[in-house]
């Protein structure tokens, strides 16, 4: 069966086992080796915000600030 094929045939399953599926197939990637290089735009940016960090460090989150400002309400 080729990729075209077996697509097809997932297509047509629940969307929870093409998930599975999916992640399975993820894990498999990921313990293969395989590591992708970031995007240099990402690699800028991350750069940037540790620049930022080390320029003025009290201006950091903990993890629970980070929380809080996620889980509050919104109007």
């Amino acid at each position: 069966m080729n990729a075209s094929a077996t697509l097809d045939a997932v297509r047509a399953w629940p969307v929870d086992d093409q998930l599975d599926l999916l992640f399975r197939l993820w894990d498999h990637i990921a313990d293969a080796g395989w590591r992708p290089s970031p995007p240099p735009e990402l690699l800028a940016e991350l750069t940037r915000r540790l620049a930022a960090h080390d320029a003025d460090p009290s201006r950091a989150r903990t993890w629970e600030q980070v929380v809080a400002h996620v889980q509050r309400p919104r109007g």
